[in-house]
Order: C-alpha cells, then structure tokens, then sequence
C-alpha cells in the first residue's frame, strides 16, 4: 500500500476534547448522575500500627439519613483470590474489613453509608474506634532493610580504590504525592452478579480484574468505565483500598455506592513517589573519564507490600564505564505501600547521578556539559545492545546555544544581580521506551465517519486528540469524521496508562486497525467494476479527506461514502493490534532529554527562584507538537516542586502524615513557574514501533531536580544533597 498523506499526525492542533472540558461537559468518576445512589465515607485509622479493640457505631447509625456502618466485625469476608497479572506488588495486598489488624496510620477501618454526603460525614465522625497501639516504624534511617536486588559488572570496589579521582556522596529524597486535580472516587453499583464501576483509575482493564479477584466473580461480569481522568501522574496505577469498599457497600446495601476520598485522605489512601537515602560513589580519571560507581539504594515500602521501581537502570547505561556495582533495598516501613510517580525511579536516580556528575565537573575544573560527552557510550553497556537511537549529542548543542550556556561563569557565587545569586545548571533525563500488548476497534461507517475504541484512559497528555490524528491520517479522513472513545473495560484492551507507553502502545494499534480498514476499501475498490479505481493496482490508491484515489492522479476516485453505498455495506471494521516489545530486544531503547536551568538565590533569605528552563528531547516521533510541549511544561513545573518544594512530613510518634493538604504540602503555583522552553528534536524510532514514537511524559520530568540543584550550586557555592532544597540548606 502506498503511506499515506500525513496531514493531522505532525500538526499542532488543540485538543478533540477541550470544548467538554471547558464547558464541564466531561464527567469524572464523581460526576457520573446514577439513579438512586448514596453516599460514603470512610472512617481511617487514627493509629499507625496496632489492633482494633472495638468499633460504637451506635451514634453514627442515630444519625438521620445513616444506611449502615460497615467494619471488620459485620463486613462479609471477601476471597481476594491472586491476581498475578495486576500492578499489585509482591506480598499480601490489604484487605478491607477483613480482620482486626492497623497496619497504617489511615487505613480503612468503616465506612458509613448515607442518603447524602453531609450524612455520611457527620456519621463518619460519630463512629468511635478504641485501639490496642504499638509504636509504629515510619523512618527509613531507623528500620531494617529487605535483602538487596543487585547489579555488578567488572569490579567497582577495586576501581574506586586505584581511581585517581574519588568521590563518595550520600543524597536524601523526600516523599512525594501525586496531588492531581480530581479527586479518587467510585460509583459502584451491583445488578444481581453484575458490577459496573465508574472509577478514577488509569487502567480500566486492571482495575476490572482486580475487583473480580476480590470478589470472586467473572471478568465479565465487571464493568469500568472511566472516560476522563483529571490528573493522576501514577496515583491511579493500580485499584486502591477505597474502590474495594465501595464495591463491598454496594453489594451490603442493594444501592449504588459513591465513595470520594477528601484531600487529606489521597495521602494514605493511595500511594506516592518514595523517599530515599542514596549513597554513590563514582571514581575517575583526571580528563573525568569514568572508571566506576557504585550505588546504594534505600526505599521506603510497606510492611505489606514489596513495592520497587525502575531506580538501576539509569546508573547501568546512562554513562559508559568499566565497572558498577548497585544494591537496591525495599526498607519495610508501618505506611501505606508507594506507587510510581511520573518518571518513577529514573527522576530518582537521576537526581544523584546528575548531581555527582556536577560534583565531578567542579572538583575537576571540566565544564559539565564536556564531561557528560567524554563519558558517552558507545552501547547500552548493561546489556551489549545499541541504542535504537540516542542523540543526547545534539541534545547538548541544541540546549547549550538556546539557552546561552556559554554566558555560564563556571566559578559558583560569581554573577550576582542586586540582592540575588544567579546560577546555570544542566542535567541529563532518560527513560525507557516502553511497549506492551495493545488492541482498538476500528468501525468506519457507511457515511463516511470511523469511530475507534480503546480501554486506554487520558489522564491529561492529550490520548483523544493524539488517537484521532493517527487515525485521521491511516483512514483518510479529517479530524471532525473521526470519533475516538476511551476508558471503558468492555472496549479492546490495553496496558495501563502510565510509563509513557500509551502512544507506542494503543497507538501502534489504532494504525494497525485503520490500515486493515483502508486496505478493505481499497480492496472492495478495485475489484468492484463500477468503481473509477477498478483494476488499479491496489499500491497505487491512497485516501484524502474521505476519498480514495490514484495516488499520482488525484481525479481519478471515489468516496468511502459513494463505494460503501453502491456495494451495500453499512460499515467496514477491524480489530487493529500490537504484540509489545519483541522479545528479545534487539536495541536498547530509551528517550533522553539535557534539561537546563538559571535560578535566582536570595543572598540573605536562601529563597530560590527559578529564572528560565529549557527542555531538549529525543523522543522520536512527536505525534502532536502542541500536546508535546504542555508535557514538557508539566513534566519541568513537577520537577519544579520536587527540587524545591514537595515533601510529606510523617510525624514518626503515631505514623501521621503532619501536611496532608494542599495548604501544608507546597506544590508549584504560577508564580513558581518560569519561562519554560520545550524543544524536539526532528527524527523517528522504526525500531520501537511502527509509529516511531518513544514516548514523552515521563522523559520530561526526569532531569529536573537535578538541573535546578545543579544551578543553585553555581549560584552559592552551596551543594544541596537533600530533596526539597530549603531556605536552611543554603544559609
């Protein structure tokens, strides 16, 4: 078949959706009208750790308008049968009301169930909990680490002892949460053995399996549907506790059940990027060749759960040198269990070994950017493989003239505006190009419309918009023909929605089903006699604004809507599919990014302001430029709050998290938020996928933190180690 024109993939349009979410027209998991539904709310945990002795729900069911209370005492016992395909992590997931046991300060302990909210909550704060306390362990200096996962090629410890140059560094990484926007909720709503949910969640497929395992139903007697997601970042990765009692109320009462976690429960009651305590050790030569680094890696994860994330990789192949060594260790902690955070383990990683980097360059007098292009692999050094792609190359070049890197003074404290410290910093993101098994049905109408559905979700990075250029262009059609509908289990399925595997993904699977849908037009075209395209060789049609025609004779065809027609065909489908990554690999396939800084420091007050950010990516394909350079900005201003402000404060006595709302927990606001510059640079990965994307929204965070700390140095002389960097650390 000839490619076809490329008029809506490359164009930088707004968003297919933007006028519903304008005009409130969206419905989130808590908008959805249901007939006939009431309210909960849940009773959490006020200790961290211990046994319930007793629950009085006497005042609470007093209350006007209270249906039941629901605790481990009257709760039905649930199976939770394994689910060994979800995001669960190893160990014994929580289970709701199911026995006596606090394993963390916020965990469910009842739920009231009312005919309005104001019901529910009021009896939520009747309902009186007496405990049996022990002292909870939330420190990840005090508590004893799991056994590590490790990683070693050639021989680190001998290399840092005979290397020229040494440095042994310990970093900290505070605790970070999602925050986003809309709230997580459920409507649950049982019909005899059939469950529908309306649920906040970025995997459909994973939640409807997860609610079949707990309640030992089938798979197809779960339905999710979830359309719109305002915000997740991660948080919505996995089904969370609150889903389940939802489900759980739905079932005890006989009615529709919504559930809406308040903002300070979303601090425990779903999960958060993890903090860290990070020693690296790097050695070099004196021109700052690498010869080694080791690292040591702490995290925090429940007692329950063994959560781990992708923090190795980066340490493995982001640098060419001879020998590495690594020891990663879950910390098991009296806490909630962690969930990936947008660039999960990588923006920790970088973080360290971006800042080392700079630590180097300083202690060697070399320009940071020149020591990053002497340590350039010439392979994914971890594995052997080449890189598909990776041009952190003309990351640096492009970055370094655009942002004016050559104005830098490498002498930190040197420039100086007034009252303020100006400094530059630069730093390296990578993230690996995700790909998994994904399917979407394509159905083009006789009237010459296509509607595509996908379980994908759209949390924000633009899934419907993007989703109808790629089909836009394979089916020949304009964007206002094309219909694509999202998050619903019942649609094809698809990965989750996180990991920045979306485009690659259901993308791949969206233009598999499109070209199956083409090339049966075409088909139907040059064997129908009455057709102006009979017996042209199928190679030489393509499809422009809903008509087929010769490709090098534009006159010469027809429409979808006239052939469809005349061969009485309401419609033509296909199931369109991708089979993943293959396996195994046969490159090493990573995005990468050189993020770079100025900030402004207050001599006097320690007060950091970030000045300007530029992003330079190599992300393969850019589907959609307009939706590509929001990410960018909301990958930079996330890294904004991790450098500077973003950090749970967990009060060690009780377990309590002390600033579990949006008050107290600092996140950037607009005047936080400097000139921001996104640049891609042109180019494709055939390897990766047959869209040759690589995938953007987690690579646009990663590097952040980094940068910012970086250039603060520059600015003060001051090397901050710790996450957030506060006001104390630089005076």
């Amino acid at each position: 078949m000839s490619p076809q024109p490329q008029a809506a993939v490359g164009a930088p349009l707004s968003r297919v959706d933007g006028r519903l979410k304008v005009t409130g027209k969206a419905q989130y998991a808590a908008e959805h009208d249901i007939d006939g539904a009431v309210h909960a709310v849940i009773v959490d945990a006020s200790i961290g750790r211990g046994r319930i002795t007793s629950i009085d729900t006497r005042a609470a069911l007093a209350h006007a308008g209270v249906l039941r209370v629901i605790h481990h005492s009257n709760a039905p016992k649930l199976p939770y049968r394994d689910n060994p395909g979800s995001n669960n992590p190893p160990g014994r997931r929580l289970r709701v009301f199911q026995d006596d046991k606090v394993l963390f300060h916020g965990q469910p302990v009842a739920v009231v169930i009312a005919t309005t909210l104001e019901a529910a909550q009021h009896g939520a704060s009747l309902v009186e909990v007496r405990y049996d306390a022990e002292q909870p362990s939330t420190d990840l200096y005090e508590a004893k680490p799991d056994k590590p996962t490790t990683y070693a090629r050639g021989d680190a410890e001998a290399a840092l002892r005979s290397a020229a140059v040494r440095l042994d560094l310990t970093y900290e990484l505070a605790r970070n949460h999602h925050n986003p926007m809309e709230p997580h909720a459920t409507i649950a709503r049982w019909d005899g053995d059939k469950l529908t949910v309306w649920d906040k969640t970025q995997w459909v497929v994973g939640t409807r399996d997860e609610l079949s395992t707990v309640f030992d139903v089938p798979k197809d007697s779960v339905r999710v549907i979830n359309p719109f997601v305002g915000g997740a970042f991660g948080s919505g990765l996995r089904c969370w506790p609150h889903t389940i009692v939802a489900a759980l109320a739905a079932r005890v009462t006989g009615r529709p059940v919504k559930l809406v976690l308040s903002r300070r429960q979303m601090y425990f009651g779903t999960g958060y990027r993890p903090s860290y305590a990070y020693r690296l050790r790097l050695g070099s030569d004196r021109r700052g060749r690498l010869t080694a680094m080791a690292h040591e890696m702490d995290s925090e994860t429940s007692s329950y759960e063994t959560f781990t994330e992708t923090v190795m990789p980066a340490g493995q192949m982001l640098y060419s040198m001879p020998n590495v060594s690594q020891a990663y260790r879950p910390v098991p902690l009296d806490v909630n269990t962690p969930i990936w955070m947008r660039g999960p383990g990588f923006a920790s990683a970088a973080f360290v070994i971006e800042s080392a980097m700079d630590e180097l360059a300083h202690k060697l007098g070399v320009d940071p950017i020149e020591l990053r292009r002497r340590n350039e692999p010439n392979e994914d050094e971890s594995n052997g493989l080449p890189f598909s792609t990776r041009r952190l190359r003309d990351c640096y070049t492009v970055g370094a003239r655009q942002f004016g890197w050559h104005r830098r003074n490498p002498k930190p404290r040197a420039r100086r505006e007034g009252d303020w410290l100006i400094g530059m910093g630069v730093a390296v993101g990578v993230y690996e190009t995700q790909r998994n098994q994904a399917q979407a049905r394509v159905h083009l109408d006789a009237d010459g419309t296509a509607l595509v559905e996908t379980a994908a979700s759209d949390m924000g990075p633009g899934t419907y918009t993007s989703q109808t250029q790629v089909a836009a262009d394979a089916l020949g059609l304009t964007l206002r023909t094309v219909t694509v509908r999202l998050g619903d289990s019942l649609f094809p399925p698809t990965p989750p929605h996180g990991g920045s595997q979306t485009m690659a993904s259901v993308g791949s699977a969206v233009l598999d089903g499109c070209n199956q849908v083409r090339r049966q037009a075409i088909e139907l075209a040059v064997g129908d006699r009455k057709s102006p395209l009979y017996g042209v060789p199928a190679a030489d049609i393509v499809v422009r604004g809903g008509r087929l025609h010769v490709k090098n004779n534009p006159a010469r065809g027809e429409t979808y809507r006239s052939l469809l027609a005349r061969n009485d065909r309401p419609h033509l489908e296909a199931l369109g599919s991708f089979a993943g990554a293959p396996s195994p690999e046969r490159h090493s396939f990573y995005a990468y990014n050189a993020t770079f800084a100025e900030v402004a420091v207050d001599a006097t007050l320690g007060l950091v302001r970030v000045r300007r950010m530029l992003g330079v990516y190599d992300a393969g394909r850019i589907i959609s430029p307009k939706l590509a350079e929001s990410q960018a900005i909301g990958g930079i201003v996330g890294g904004i709050g991790t450098a500077l402000l973003e950090h749970t404060v967990t009060d060690h006595r009780d377990g309590r998290i002390v600033n579990a709302n949006l008050a107290d927990y600092l996140v950037p606001v607009n005047a936080d938020v400097p000139e921001v510059k996104a640049i891609y640079l042109d180019g494709e990965d055939r390897e990766a996928d047959p869209l040759g994307v690589k995938g953007l929204g987690e690579v646009v965070h990663v590097g952040v933190a980094p940068a910012i700390a970086n250039a603060v140095f520059n600015a003060t002389g001051r090397r901050a180690r710790q996450l957030p960097i506060t006001a104390e650390a630089l005076l």
